[in-house]
C-alpha cells in the first residue's frame, strides 16, 4: 500500500488527474464535499477546476465516472466560472456518459445538460446533443432526444430552440432504430404541446403511418396551455411567481397574463427551411411566358406554381419574375392564364413575406384593376393574391394606388377594392391605421356608399364598418360627419358583425370568416401580419382597443399626426361647424337698401349721406354711428346699411374725417349685425383701397378684421389679397399683407388656403416696392409659424439675395410656437367643430406638402430613356441619367409612379464609373425631395441598394451615399428600412467602410425613434461581430451604437443574443453591453412634429399636460383651451379610453416620485480631478468642437452617469427640449441646497450647458441662461475659482451666444461673462472673448468687442493679452470691419483704452489705414467733448438714470441674477452726459431741534454693538480753521465751483434720508464714471469715504433695525454704497489719497456688513455681499499699500482687544492682511517700511507673544510671524534699517524677532554670518556702510548751509533719499537749530510737491525720519530716556508745534502727506490703547468749508446731514430749515454729541 499513502498526501485536484482510478476515485469524493461545502460561488478555489470537469465525466473507469459525474454536477451548480466549460463538458457527455450501461450515469449526465441550460448555457449544450444526433451509436441518439425532450418540458419553447430541432425531426422519423423512431415520436409530441399546429407543415412528408400515430398522440395531448416549470437563474422572479402559484392551487389560472406570454406564438414559417427556386426555373422560362400559345405560357407558369408551393422561399431577385407574372395578370387574354399567374403571385408572397414588400406596389394596381373580370375562379385567385401580397406590405405603402383605383368608373373594381379594403383594415391596429391614412379612405368610401350600384355600397359599409371597429369611433367619427343617420347605422351595425385579426382570441375563426382560403398555412395568427409591430398586439389578451394602450408609450403615430378635415374644400367636418351657421344672403337693388336703411336711419342723415359740405357729411356719419350703435343684432340690415355708406362719394370720399368715421360704422355693422359675406362684397373694394391709406388706414384694417369675425377669416383672407393684387397701389398691398400677417396670428391658420396666397406672395416678392417685398416675407414668417420647413419648398425656384431674406425670416422663427388663436372663436360655437378644427390645425404643416401640386412624369420614363441608363457605353448612360434629372428638375414635384426608373437606376448604382454612380446618388436624393413621403415604396427596391453604396473604397462616393440616405429617410421615417432583414444583410458583409457608415447612420437614428420594428433584432448578432471587427473605426462605431440598440430591444434580448458567441468574444461583449446599459438613452418621448410643435404626443404619460386627461375622459374640451397647440397630446392620439387613460397616466408618477428623493449631484471624492486627468492624459476626448458629435455627447453622458441622478440624467439627455427645461428647473431648485455637490459636478454641468447652446430651441437657452446666472453668482459666492478645465470647454461656447440675434439672451450673456469675471481672471477671460472677435457673426464680433472694453475699463490695461499691444491691434484690426456696429464697437473699445491710458494707444495700435486711423481720431475727439463713448445699447437708459435713481432700484429687482459686478459695467457703459454735478437737488435739509429733542427713541434703539469703538473719539483734539488739505496753489480756481459743489453732494451722502443718500451716491458715482471729471473729487476722497461709511453704520444701527422700512431700499442703498465706491477704487490715483485713519474705519465698515447676519437674510443680500466681497478687494489692492496695511494692523489690534468683537471679525481683517501679505512681492517697494514695523511694534507691545498665544485662535500670532517672515524674505538684512520711527526698540520683541528670522534664513543660505548675536552683527553692518555714506551726506549738509546753493543742496538731499530710502540723515540734524532742522523738512516737501504733482508725496519716501530725534525727545510719560535722544535737554514748544502738525495730517487737514505715528505715548494718556485718529473728527473740520456752498446756495436750505462719531448712529432728520449760522450749528453739535454719551 506504499503507493497508496503517497497519493493520499496529494492535494484535491492532483488526486482527480492521478494515473490510478482508485486516487482519482478518492479526489473526485474529496472535490464532491469541496463543491458542496464553498458558499462563495466567485471563489478562487473554482478556477482551478476548470480543465478539470471533463476530466471528471470522461474517466475511464466506471465507478470513478460515476463519481465524477456527480462532482460535475455540484461544479456546475456552484461555480460562476462553470459557464466556460459548457461546450468540452457537454460534449464529453454525450460521447462518453450517454453510451454508458448504467442508467445512473446517462441520469447524471442528463442532469449535468439540464443544469448548464439553467446557467444560461442553453445554446451550447443544444448545439452538442444536436451533434449526438449525428452519432452511429443509438444509444447516445436516444439519449441526445430524451435530454432534448427533457429540457422542452422543462425549460419550454422560448429557451429551447425548436426550429434547430424540427430541422432533425424527419431525419430521425426515417432511423432504422424503433428506440430512435419511438423516441423521435415523444418528442414530436413534447413540441405540439408547445408550438400546436405549426409543426405540421415540416412533418408533413414524413411516412403516413408515422404521421396518423402522432396525429393519434397529438389529439391526446391537453389543451390547457404548457407552463415552464424550471427557471434559468436570470428567471428567478418568475420562480417565485411560479412557485407560489403552485402553492395557491397548483395550476389555478391564476397567472393570466403571464402563461399568455409564457407561450411565444411560434410561426410555422419561422421553423421551415428557405428553399432556392430561381435556379430551378425552366431554362426557357422566359422564353415561354412570352409564347404566343396559351399552351405555352401555361407550362411556364404551372413550373413556377409548383416551386412557389414550397412554404419558405429564399430571398433573391425576383425582379423579373415578378414583372412577367405582373403583365400575364394585366395584359393576358386567356383569364385561366390571369388565375393561374395571381396564384403563383400568391405563393411568392406567402412564401418570401416581408421580403415580397418591395415588389407589392408595383402589382397592386394592376392586380386591383383586374377586378373587371367576372369570372369566380379569377376573381377568386385575384383576391387571394392581393390578400397574401397585402400582408407583405403596409397599408401606407399601396394606400395611394388602392386610391387611385376608388375613382374607376368600373362597379365590379369598386366593389371588390372596397372589399379589399376591408379585409386589409382587419389586419390592422390603431397604430397601424392612423388618422392620415383614415382621411382619404374614408372620403373614398363615402362615395362609394352613395353609389348607384348596390353591391358597390354594400362594400363600402363593410368597409367603413371595419375602420370603426378598427381605429374606434373617435377617430373615423370626424370623417362621418355628413353621413346621414340611416347610413350611419348601417355602418356602425358592419361594425358590430367583423371580426377582427389581431387582439382576437378567435384569430384563425375571423380569417376564415373573410372566406379567404388558407394557402397550405397556418392561420394568420402566426404574426405574418401587415405591420411588424402589430404582433405585440397580437400576443396581448384582452379587447383590442385596450392592448395599444397598454404598450408602453403607446402606439407610434405616423409622421403626420393625424389629419382630419384637410384645407379649403375638404374640411369636412372642420369647416361644417361654422358653414351652417353662415349667413347667406341674396343682393338687393339699391331702391331696396334705401327703403330698409330709411325704416332704422334718422331721416336727415340719409338726406346728407351725398352733401357736398363735409362738415354734413360728418354730422350724418355721427348720427349714423349712433343709431348703428343702438340697434338689436336681429334688426339691423346689414346690406342695406353698409350700400348707404358705398353711396357717392362712398368711398371715394375725400376727407379724411368722415371717411375714419365710415369705416369705423363699417367695423361697427360687421361687429353688432349678422354680416354676410354678400354685404362684405359691397365694402371690401373700398377697404382694400383706404388700408394702405395713412390717415384711415387702421380704420380700415379694424372694419377687415371684423368682417373676417363674421365671415370667416379664410374667405375674407382670400377675397382681399385677390383684390389688393388686382389694383397697382404698393401702400395697399403692403398693408393688405401686415394685416394679414396679423390676423393669422389672431384668428389662427385653420382653413386658409395656402396654395391661393402663395401664388400672391410671390407675386409680392417680385415687386418693385421695398415695402411690399418686406411685408410678403413678414407674412411668410407668420405662416412659417404654422407650416413649418415644408413652405419653403414653394419658393425654392426665387433669387437667392430674396431666398436668404426668406430664409432669415424663417431663422427669426425658429423655436417660436404660434400663438393660440384670439379670435373667430366665439362665432364657432357649439362643439360641432371642435375636433375638426382641432386636427386640422395640427395638420396644416403636413398638408402643405400635399398641397404642392404633384406632376406624373410616368409617360416621361420611356423604354428608351432605361435602355439608355443601361446603355454599355457610360457616355449614353450618363446622357440618361442626366435626363432623368431635367425630368425631376422641371416636375418640381413628382407623384410615385415612376415607372421602370427604378430599377434601371438600382444597376447604376454599381457601376463601374463612381462619377455615375455619385450621380445616380444625387438623382436618388433629389427624387426624395420631389416625392415626398410617398417615396416610402421604394425603399426596398432602392433605398436598401444604396446602403450598400456606404460600402465603397472613394470617401465622396460613401459621402453622397450618406447624404441620399438621409434624405430618404426624411421623408420615410425609418420604419421601412428597418423593416424586413435587408438592413442585417448589409450589415452580414464583412466590409469595413459599409459597417462602420451603417452602423454610424442607425446611431445617428435609432435614438430618434419611438419604436422599432422587431426585425431590429436581426441585426445585433452582426452588430457584436462589428463589435471584434479588425477594423478600429468599425469597432467604435458599433460601441457607439449599442446603446441604441438596447434602447430599443432591452438588455435582456442583447444579453441572450450572445449565446451564440464563442466564450471569449461573449465576455468581452457583455461586459460592453453591461456599460453601454449604463449609458442607455430614454426612449424619445411624443413623436415632435414637422417643426417640433406638438409638445405632449401618446408618449409615456407623466409628460403629458393636464389636458390630456380632459381628452381622455372624454369631455371635448379642445377648443377652449388656452394654447390648442399644446393640447395636441390627449384625444387625437392617446387611444386609451376614460378612465382606463387615467390609470395609464398614474403609473409612471408613482414610479417618479419614487426616483426623485435624493440628491441630484453625487459627490464622486476627486471625481473632477479625474476627469480633468483623463482629458489630460488624452483617455478622453477633450471637449473642442465646432458642433458637438455624437461621440462628446456619450462621453459626457458616461461621466455624468457616476455623478448625476439617473432620471435627472435622462432628462437632461432627452431628445425632446421640453424635457431639457424640465432639468435645467429640477437644477434650479437644488442650487443652493446642493453646492458641494454643484461644484463637484461643475465641469460636467458647464459642459452639458455647453451642448444646450447648440439647441435651436430659445426657451431651453433662456432657461439655460437663467441657471447659469444663479450658477455663477453661487460661486462667486462660495469664493470659487474655475479650473482651466471648466473654463476652456465652457466659455469659448458661452461667447459663441454673444452673437445671438435676440437682445435678451445677448445680455443675458454679457450678464454672465461680466459675473464670471468674479470667478475666473479677467485677464484670461480676455483672450477667450478676444477669440470670439474672430467669428464670422458680425453680432457676435461687436459684442465680443464691446466686451473688451468693459473688461480694460473695470480691470485696467493689465487685462490686454498676450500684451496691451498685441491685443490693441488684433482690436483695431476691426475699425474696418465690412459691419457698421463692428465698426462702432471697435471704435468705442478702443476709445475707452484710450480713456483708461491715454495716447499711448497710437502706440501701441501700430500702423492702421488712413481711413481707419481718422474715424479713430475723429471718435476721440467727440468722445473728449462728450466724455462718454458710450456704447449705443445703453442710450435708452441714460434719461431714466438721470432723472431719478431708478435704474439700480430696476436692476435690483431683476433678482439675484443681476450680479451688482455687472451693474457696476452696466452703468459704467453708460456714462452720462448730464452735468449733476452743478445741479444737487434742493430738498434736503436737516433738523437739528428735532434731533436734540428726539434723545430716547434713537438710543433705545441702538445696539451697543460698536461700544468698544468710542475710545478714539474722547481724544482732546482742538479743530483748527483752515482748509481740508493743502491743495496744489491753482486748485481752487479751477475748481471753486465744482470742489463747493462736490462737498455740498459729500455732505448728502450721510444723509439719514435713504433716497436724498442714493440721490448723492449717484451723482458721485456718475462723476467718478467719467474719466475727465473724476480728478474733480481728488481732495475730497477722505472726506466722501467718512460720510459712506458713516451711512453703512446708519444702516447697520438704525435702518435694518426698523420695521417700517422696506428692505429693498436697503438693499438700494448698499448697492449704490457699494458701488460708487468700487467705482472710486478702480481709479488709483483717486484711492490712493485714502488716509490710513479712514481706511481703518472703511475697512471696519465693511467687514461688520459682511458679518451681517440680517443682510444675508434679504432677498438680495448674498448679492450685497458678494459685491462688499469684491470692494473689499479692490480697496486692498488699489489703495495706498502703507496706508491700507498700517490701517489694517490696527484694526487687528482693536479688534482683539475689544471683548464685543466677533472672533469671525478680527478673522476675517487677518485674511484681509494675509491677501495684503500676498501682494507684498509687487508692492514693497511703495511701502514706508519704517511706518509699517512701527505699527508691527506696537502691535507686539500691546501683544506680547504669550498674551497672543492665549488666544483662542493661532491665526493671530501666525498672521503677524507670516507678515515679518514675507518682509524679511523680501528686503534681506536691510530690514533692520527701518526701525528708526521706534523710540524704544526693547518695549517690543520685534528686533529680536527680525534678528531670528534674518539668522535662520542666513543660516540656511549657507551664508557664515557673524554668530555673536544678531544685534551685533546688525551693528557693524551699519557702521559700515555708514562710513561711506557720511562724506556723500556731509557734502549736501555744507550745501544747504550755504545761502547760494541752498536750494541745489536741499535737491540732492532729496534725491539721495529717495535713492536711498532707508538712509539716516539724523546725526546732521542732531545738533543743528530746530529752525534749520524745520527749514530742511519743508524744504523736501516742497520738491516734493512740485516732482510729484498735485500734492502726492511718492509713497516710498515717508516722513523724514530725522524729526524723530528732535521731535521727541523723551517720552512724556515715562523716566527713561528714549534711545534716539542724546541731548536731554528740556522740552521746548517745538516738541508740541510738531505734535500739532501731526495731529493735523492724522485728522486729515493735511493728508496730502503719508502720516506718520509718532510714539504713542507722547499723544495719549492711554499707553495701553493706540490708535489711529477716528477719520469723523475730519467732518467737523469740513463744516467750515460748508461756508463756501452756503454762499454759494443762498437759495437752497443747507443741509449737511450730520454724521455722528463711529459708535453712533446718526438719527434721521426730518427737513425743516437749517441753523441760522454754522457757529450756531457746531454748538448744537457738540450739544448732541455730549448728549448722546
Amino acid at each position: 500500500m506504499g503507493d497508496d499513502s503517497e497519493w493520499m498526501k496529494l492535494p484535491i485536484d492532483q488526486k482527480c488527474e492521478h494515473k490510478l482510478w482508485k486516487a482519482r476515485l478518492n479526489g473526485y469524493e474529496e472535490a464532491l464535499k469541496l463543491f458542496q461545502k464553498i458558499d462563495d460561488e466567485k471563489s478562487p478555489e473554482w478556477s482551478k477546476y476548470l480543465g478539470l470537469i471533463k476530466k471528471f465525466v470522461t474517466d475511464s473507469n466506471a465507478v470513478a465516472q460515476l463519481k465524477g459525474l456527480e462532482a460535475a454536477l455540484a461544479y456546475v451548480e456552484n461555480a460562476h466560472v462553470a459557464g466556460k466549460t459548457t461546450g468540452e463538458v457537454a460534449s464529453g457527455v454525450v460521447n462518453k456518459v450517454f453510451n454508458q450501461p448504467k442508467a445512473r450515469a446517462k441520469e447524471l449526465g442528463l442532469d449535468i445538460c439540464l443544469m448548464y441550460i439553467e446557467i444560461e448555457k442553453g445554446e451550447a449544450v443544444q448545439e452538442e446533443l444536436l451533434k449526438g444526433l449525428d452519432n452511429k451509436n443509438p444509444k447516445i441518439i436516444v439519449a441526445c432526444i430524451e435530454t432534448l425532450r427533457k429540457a422542452l418540458s422543462e425549460f419550454g419553447s422560448k429557451i429551447i430552440s425548436l426550429k434547430p430541432i424540427i430541422k432533425v425531426l424527419p431525419k430521425l422519423f426515417e432511423s432504422r432504430e424503433k428506440a430512435v423512431r419511438d423516441e423521435a415520436k415523444l418528442l414530436a409530441v413534447e413540441i405540439y404541446r408547445w408550438i400546436r399546429d405549426a409543426l405540421r407543415p415540416p412533418l408533413q412528408n414524413i411516412n403516413s403511418v408515422q404521421l396518423k400515430e402522432l396525429e393519434e398522440e397529438w389529439v391526446k395531448v391537453s389543451s390547457a396551455a404548457p407552463k415552464q416549470t424550471r427557471f434559468l437563474r436570470s428567471q428567478q422572479e418568475l420562480k417565485a411567481k411560479f412557485e407560489q402559484q403552485q402553492a395557491v392551487g397548483g395550476d389555478a389560472d391564476g397567472g393570466g397574463d403571464d402563461e399568455e406570454e409564457a407561450v411565444p406564438q411560434v410561426d410555422a414559417y419561422e421553423l421551415l427551411e428557405a428553399v432556392e427556386i430561381l435556379s430551378k426555373l425552366p431554362k426557357d422560362f422566359y422564353e415561354k411566358i412570352e409564347a404566343k400559345k396559351w399552351q405555352e405560357r401555361k407550362e411556364a407558369l404551372e413550373a413556377v406554381e409548383l416551386l412557389v408551393k414550397n412554404p419558405k422561399l429564399e430571398s433573391g431577385d425576383y425582379a423579373d419574375l415578378v414583372k412577367v407574372l405582373k403583365k400575364v395578370v394585366g395584359k393576358d387574354t386567356n383569364v385561366m392564364l390571369v388565375a393561374l399567374a395571381a396564384k403563383c403571385l400568391t405563393g411568392l408572397a406567402a412564401g418570401l413575406r416581408k421580403k415580397f414588400g418591395q415588389y407589392a406596389g408595383h402589382v397592386v394596381p394592376t392586380i386591383l384593376e383586374k377586378f373587371k373580370e367576372k369570372k369566380p375562379q379569377v376573381v377568386q385567385a385575384l383576391q387571394e393574391a392581393i390578400d397574401a401580397i397585402f400582408l407583405t406590405t403596409t397599408l401606407q405603402n399601396i394606400s395611394e394606388d388602392v386610391l387611385a383605383v376608388m375613382d374607376n368608373k368600373n362597379p365590379t373594381i369598386k366593389q371588390q377594392t372596397s372589399l379589399f379594403i376591408a379585409r386589409s383594415f382587419r389586419h390592422c391596429t390603431p397604430s397601424t391605421l392612423p388618422k392620415s391614412l383614415l382621411k382619404p379612405f374614408c372620403a373614398a368610401l363615402l362615395k362609394h356608399i352613395n353609389d348607384s350600384a348596390p353591391e358597390v355600397r354594400d362594400a363600402g359599409f363593410e368597409a367603413l364598418g371595419t375602420a370603426l371597429k378598427v381605429a374606434g369611433e373617435k377617430a373615423v367619427n370626424p370623417f362621418l360627419a355628413d353621413v346621414d343617420k340611416l347610413k350611419l347605422d348601417r355602418i356602425k351595425e358592419c361594425a358590430e358583425k367583423v371580426e377582427l385579426v389581431y387582439g382576437k382570441k378567435t384569430g384563425g375563426a375571423a380569417e376564415k370568416k373573410e372566406g379567404k382560403p388558407i394557402i397550405g398555412k397556418t392561420p394568420a395568427l402566426s404574426g405574418t401580419g401587415g405591420d411588424k409591430e402589430t404582433k405585440d398586439a397580437a400576443t396581448k389578451p384582452g379587447p383590442l382597443k385596450k392592448a395599444p394602450a397598454v404598450k408602453p408609450g403607446g402606439p407610434p403615430k405616423k409622421g403626420k399626426p393625424a389629419a382630419a378635415a384637410g384645407m379649403g374644400g375638404a374640411g369636412v367636418k372642420g369647416k361644417k361647424g361654422p358653414e351652417t351657421k353662415e349667413i347667406f344672403e341674396s343682393e338687393l337693388s339699391i331702391e331696396v337698401c334705401e327703403e330698409k336703411a330709411a325704416a332704422v336711419l334718422p331721416a336727415s342723415c340719409i338726406q346728407q349721406l351725398d352733401s357736398g359740405n363735409w362738415k354734413e357729411r360728418l354730422a350724418c356719419m355721427e348720427e349714423f354711428q349712433k343709431a348703428v350703435e343702438l340697434m338689436e343684432r336681429s334688426e339691423m340690415p346689414c346690406q342695406a346699411l353698409v350700400r348707404m355708406l358705398a353711396k357717392k362719394p362712398g368711398w371715394k370720399e375725400t376727407n379724411f374725417q368722415v371717411m375714419q368715421m365710415k369705416l369705423h360704422i363699417v367695423a361697427l355693422i360687421a361687429q353688432k349685425g349678422n354680416f354676410s359675406k354678400t354685404s362684405a362684397q359691397v365694402v371690401m373694394d373700398g377697404l382694400v383701397d383706404k388700408v394702405g391709406d395713412v390717415k384711415c388706414g387702421s380704420n380700415a384694417k379694424e372694419a377687415m378684421t371684423a368682417i373676417a369675425e363674421a365671415c370667416q377669416l379664410p374667405w375674407t383672407a382670400e377675397q382681399v389679397v385677390a383684390m389688393a393684387f388686382s389694383q397697382k397701389n404698393p401702400k395697399n398691398q403692403s398693408e393688405t399683407l401686415n394685416w394679414l400677417s396679423n390676423a393669422i396670428k389672431e384668428f389662427g391658420f385653420s382653413g386658409l388656403n395656402v396654395k391661393a396666397f402663395i401664388s400672391n406672395v410671390k407675386t409680392a416678392l417680385a415687386a418693385t416696392n421695398p415695402a411690399v417685398r418686406t411685408s410678403a416675407i413678414t407674412l411668410l414668417g407668420v405662416m412659417y409659424l404654422y407650416v413649418g420647413p415644408p413652405l419653403r419648398m414653394f419658393f425654392e425656384d426665387e433669387k437667392p439675395a430674396l431666398l436668404s431674406q426668406i430664409d432669415a425670416e424663417f431663422e427669426k422663427m425658429q423655436g417660436q410656437t404660434a400663438p393660440a388663436p384670439t379670435r373667430g372663436i366665439s362665432r364657432h360655437s357649439g362643439g360641432g367643430g371642435d375636433d375638426g378644427e382641432e386636427e386640422e390645425q395640427e395638420d396644416v404643416g403636413n398638408d402643405v406638402v400635399d398641397l404642392l401640386p404633384r406632376t406624373d412624369i410616368g409617360d416621361k420614363i420611356t423604354a428608351e430613356l432605361v435602355s439608355k441608363i443601361g446603355d454599355k457605353n457610360w457616355k449614353i448612360r450618363k446622357e440618361g441619367l442626366d435626363e432623368v434629372t431635367s425630368i425631376i428638375n422641371d416636375a418640381k414635384f413628382i407623384q410615385s409612379n415612376i415607372g421602370e426608373l427604378p430599377a434601371a437606376l438600382k444597376s447604376r448604382l454599381n457601376d463601374s464609373n463612381k462619377i455615375l454612380v455619385q450621380q445616380t446618388l444625387s438623382i436618388l436624393q433629389q427624387l426624395a425631395t420631389a416625392m415626398g413621403p410617398n417615396i416610402k415604396q421604394h425603399v426596398k427596391n432602392l433605398g436598401i441598394p444604396v446602403i450598400t453604396v456606404l460600402g465603397d473604397s472613394k470617401n465622396n462616393v460613401r459621402a453622397a451615399a450618406l447624404a441620399t440616405v438621409n434624405a430618404w429617410a426624411e421623408q420615410t421615417g425609418m420604419k421601412e428600412w428597418l423593416e424586413g432583414e435587408d438592413l442585417s444583410e448589409e450589415l452580414k458583409k464583412e466590409n469595413p467602410f459599409l459597417r462602420q457608415e451603417l452602423l454610424g447612420w442607425l446611431a445617428e437614428k435609432l435614438p430618434t425613434l419611438r419604436s422599432v420594428p422587431s426585425d431590429l433584432l436581426l441585426c445585433v448578432p452582426h452588430l457584436y461581430s462589428c463589435l471584434e471587427d479588425r477594423n478600429g473605426d468599425v469597432r467604435k462605431k458599433a460601441q457607439d451604437a449599442l446603446p441604441f440598440f438596447m434602447m430599443h430591444l432591452g438588455f435582456e434580448k442583447m444579453a441572450k443574443a450572445t449565446g451564440k458567441l464563442k466564450p471569449t468574444s461573449k465576455d468581452q461583449v457583455l461586459a460592453m453591453l453591461e456599460k453601454a446599459k449604463a449609458n442607455m438613452p430614454a426612449k424619445p418621448a411624443a413623436p415632435a412634429k414637422a417643426s417640433s410643435r406638438v409638445v405632449g404626443g401618446a408618449a409615456p404619460a407623466k409628460f403629458q399636460p393636464a389636458s390630456a386627461l380632459a381628452e381622455d375622459s372624454g369631455s371635448n374640451t379642445m377648443e377652449s383651451k388656452p394654447d390648442p397647440k399644446k393640447a395636441k397630446a390627449g384625444g387625437a392620439s392617446s387611444k386609451a379610453k376614460g378612465v382606463q387613460g387615467k390609470k395609464v397616466l398614474s403609473k409612471p408618477n408613482l414610479k417618479e416620485d419614487d426616483d426623485k428623493s435624493g440628491p441630484i449631484f453625487i459627490i464622486v471624492p476627486n471625481g473632477k480631478e479625474q476627469r480633468m486627468k483623463d482629458e489630460r492624459g488624452l483617455k478622453v476626448l477633450k471637449w473642442n468642437f465646432t458642433t458637438p458629435r455624437d461621440e462628446y455627447i456619450e462621453q459626457l453622458k458616461t461621466q455624468m452617469s457616476s455623478c448625476v441622478a439617473k432620471w435627472l440624467q435622462d432628462e437632461m439627455f432627452h431628445a425632446d427640449f421640453q424635457h431639457h427645461n424640465k432639468a435645467l428647473a429640477v437644477m434650479i431648485e437644488h442650487l443652493e441646497s446642493e453646492k458641494d455637490g454643484v461644484i463637484s459636478c461643475l465641469d460636467l454641468i458647464l459642459k452639458w450647458l455647453t451642448l444646450r447652446f447648440f439647441d435651436t430651441n430659445t426657451s431651453v437657452l433662456m432657461k439655460a441662461l437663467e441657471y447659469l446666472k444663479l450658477l455663477f453668482n453661487l460661486l462667486s459666492q462660495e469664493e470659487y475659482h474655475l479650473t482651466e478645465n471648466e473654463a476652456s470647454s465652457f466659455i469659448p461656447y458661452l461667447v459663441l451666444k454673444v452673437g445671438e440675434p435676440k437682445d435678451v439672451i445677448r445680455k443675458d450673456v454679457r450678464a454672465i461673462l461680466n459675473r464670471m469675471c468674479l470667478i475666473y481672471p479677467a485677464s484670461k477671460m480676455f483672450t477667450f472673448i478676444m477669440e470670439g472677435t474672430k467669428s464670422k457673426n458680425s453680432k457676435q464680433r461687436a459684442e465680443c468687442l464691446e466686451e473688451l472694453g468693459c473688461l480694460v475699463e473695470s480691470y485696467g490695461m493689465n487685462v490686454c493679452q498676450p500684451t496691451p499691444g498685441k491685443a490693441l491691434k488684433e482690436m483695431a484690426t476691426h475699425i474696418g470691419d465690412r459691419d457698421n456696429t463692428v465698426r462702432n464697437a471697435a471704435l468705442n473699445t478702443i476709445v475707452t483704452v484710450y480713456n483708461v491710458h491715454g495716447d499711448q494707444v497710437f502706440k501701441l495700435i501700430g500702423n492702421l489705414s488712413e481711413k481707419d486711423m481718422s474715424m479713430l481720431e475723429e471718435r476721440i475727439k467727440r468722445s473728449a467733448k462728450r466724455p462718454s463713448a458710450a456704447p449705443v445699447r445703453q442710450a435708452e437708459e441714460k434719461p431714466q438714470r438721470t432723472q431719478n435713481i431708478s435704474t439700480n432700484a430696476s436692476m435690483l429687482r431683476k433678482g439675484p441674477a443681476e450680479d451688482m459686478s455687472s451693474k457696476l459695467n452696466q452703468n459704467r457703459n453708460m456714462g452720462s452726459h448730464s452735468e449733476t454735478t452743478h445741479t444737487v437737488p434742493r430738498e434736503f435739509q436737516l433738523d437739528l431741534d428735532e434731533i436734540e429733542n428726539d434723545n430716547g427713541t434713537v438710543r433705545c434703539e441702538m445696539p451697543a454693538l460698536v461700544q468698544h469703538k468710542l475710545d478714539d473719539i474722547f481724544e482732546p483734539v482742538l479743530i483748527p480753521e483752515p482748509k481740508i488739505r493743502a491743495v496744489s496753489p491753482h486748485f481752487d480756481d479751477m475748481h471753486s465751483n465744482t470742489a463747493s459743489t462736490i462737498n455740498f453732494v459729500i455732505s448728502q451722502v450721510a444723509s439719514g434720508d435713504i433716497n436724498t443718500s442714493i440721490q448723492a451716491l449717484a451723482q458721485i458715482d456718475e462723476v467718478l464714471r467719467q474719466e475727465d471729471k473724476a480728478e474733480a473729487m481728488s481732495g475730497h476722497i477722505d472726506q466722501f469715504l467718512i460720510a459712506t461709511f458713516m451711512q453703512l453704520r446708519l444702516i447697520y444701527n438704525t435702518h435694518m433695525a426698523d420695521e417700517k422700512l422696506d428692505k429693498d431700499e436697503i438693499v438700494k442703498l448698499y448697492s449704490c454704497i457699494i458701488g460708487s465706491m468700487i467705482s472710486l477704487f478702480q481709479i488709483e490715483s483717486l484711492a490712493r489719497e485714502a488716509s490710513t485713519g479712514v481706511l481703518k474705519d472703511l475697512m471696519h465698515g465693511l467687514i461688520t456688513l459682511m458679518l451681517d447676519s440680517r443682510v444675508e437674510d434679504l432677498e438680495e443680500g448674498e448679492q450685497v455681499i458678494r459685491s462688499v466681497n469684491l470692494l473689499v478687494v479692490k480697496v486692498l489692492e488699489k489703495s495706498d499699500q502703507t496706508n491700507i496695511l498700517s490701517a489694517l494692523l490696527v484694526l487687528l489690534q482693536d479688534s482683539l482687544l475689544a471683548t464685543a468683537s466677533s472672533p469671525k471679525f478680527s478673522e476675517l481683517v487677518m485674511k484681509c492682511l494675509w491677501r495684503m501679505v500676498r501682494l507684498l512681492p509687487e508692492t514693497i517697494n511703495s511701502i514706508n517700511l519704517d511706518r509699517i514695523l512701527l505699527d508691527i511694534h506696537i502691535f507686539m507691545k500691546v501683544f506680547p507673544k504669550e498674551k497672543l498665544k492665549q488666544c483662542k485662535s493661532e491665526f493671530p500670532i501666525r498672521t503677524l510671524k507670516t507678515l515679518l517672515h514675507t518682509l524679511c524674505k523680501l528686503k534681506g538684512p536691510k530690514i533692520l534699517d527701518h526701525l528708526t520711527m521706534i523710540d524704544n526698540k526693547n518695549e517690543s520683541e520685534l528686533e529680536a524677532h527680525l534678528c531670528r528670522v534674518m539668522k535662520h534664513s542666513m543660516d540656511q543660505t549657507g551664508s557664515k554670518a557673524d554668530k555673536d548675536t544678531e544685534k551685533g552683527a546688525s551693528r557693524i553692518e551699519e557702521k559700515a556702510s555708514k562710513a561711506k555714506v557720511n562724506d556723500i551726506l556731509a557734502e549736501i549738509f555744507k550745501k544747504i548751509g550755504s545761502k547760494e546753493n541752498t536750494k541745489e543742496g536741499l535737491a540732492e538731499l532729496y534725491e539721495y533719499k529717495k535713492k536711498y530710502s532707508d538712509a539716516d540723515i539724523e546725526p546732521f540734524l542732531k545738533n543743528s537749530s530746530q529752525f534749520f532742522q524745520s527749514y530742511v523738512e519743508r524744504g523736501l516737501r516742497l520738491i516734493e510737491t512740485e516732482r510729484e504733482g498735485k500734492g502726492r508725496i511718492a509713497p516710498s519716501t515717508g516722513i523724514s525720519p530725522q524729526m524723530e530725534g528732535t521731535c521727541v525727545p523723551a517720552s512724556t510719560h515715562t523716566v527713561s530716556s528714549s534711545i534716539g535722544n542724546t541731548n536731554g535737554e528740556e522740552v521746548g514748544p517745538s516738541v508740541y508745534l510738531e505734535r500739532l502738525k501731526i495731529l493735523r495730517q492724522r485728522c486729515g487737514l493735511d493728508n496730502a502727506k503719508q502720516e506718520d505715528r509718532p510714539p504713542l505715548t507722547s499723544l495719549l494718556s492711554k499707553p495701553a490703547v493706540p490708535t489711529v485718529a477716528s477719520s469723523t473728527d475730519m467732518l467737523h473740520s469740513k463744516l467750515s468749508q460748508l461756508r463756501e456752498s452756503r454762499e454759494q446756495y443762498q437759495h437752497l436750505d443747507l443741509d449737511s446731514n450730520q454724521t455722528h462719531s463711529s459708535g453712533i448712529g446718526t438719527t434721521l432728520a426730518s427737513p425743516s430749515s437749517a441753523a441760522a449760522n454754522i457757529d450756531d450749528l457746531k454748538k448744537r453739535l457738540e450739544r448732541i454729541k455730549s448728549s448722546r454719551k
